[in-house]
């Protein structure tokens, strides 16, 4: 990894995130609720989940910003403790100002996986731009880091390690689970 993603990763108070593809794999899956009516439901990395958790210790905050709206998804957000939740946003650029001002963050303090072409525009403006090993090439040519592991199959932990360790808070979590 090259020095200057470890400096940027230093840096960071904010990490953002789109959803599909990113915090899942990208399918979507309609099944019947109890009214006959289709529900669309995806699913999550467990292991994104506990590390999402990490930066809420550490006073890190979590966000994302997603053109689909999902039930699932505001239940995944509660349950990892997700600062900052946005659906139905296709146009990102409105919806990144509004949490950098309400963050109280410069966008060089700010790391933002994508994966498909309406990450983009947010990724050149923030600090970090990073794109997951699934993403569309013309998403890994803005990144200035691409994840080894696809979206929802541990992209956003492999991110958020990156974070912890180029803050020197990795040792405190290995400690915290006697795994050092």
């Amino acid at each position: 990894m090259p020095a200057d993603v470890n400096q940027l990763a230093s840096k960071i108070k904010l990490l953002l995130m789109d959803v599909d593809g990113v915090m899942t794999d990208g399918h979507l899956y309609n099944v019947p609720g109890p009214d006959g009516n289709m529900a669309e439901t995806k699913g999550f990395d467990s292991q994104d989940g506990i590390a999402l958790q990490w930066l809420s210790w550490k006073g890190i905050k979590t966000g994302l910003i997603s053109g689909r709206v999902s039930p699932a998804t505001i239940e995944r957000a509660k349950q990892t403790k997700f600062t900052y939740v946005y659906q139905g946003h296709i146009e990102k650029i409105p919806i990144l100002e509004e949490i950098l001002r309400d963050a109280k963050v410069d966008s060089s303090e700010v790391a933002y996986i994508g994966d498909d072409l309406t990450d983009v525009v947010v990724m050149r403006r923030v600090g970090l731009p990073v794109a997951t090993a699934n993403a569309r090439p013309e998403v890994k040519k803005k990144a200035l880091y691409v994840t080894s592991q696809p979206g929802g199959q541990g992209a956003v932990r492999e991110v958020i390690e990156l974070i912890l360790k180029a803050q020197g808070l990795w040792a405190e979590i290995l400690k915290k689970y006697e795994a050092d």
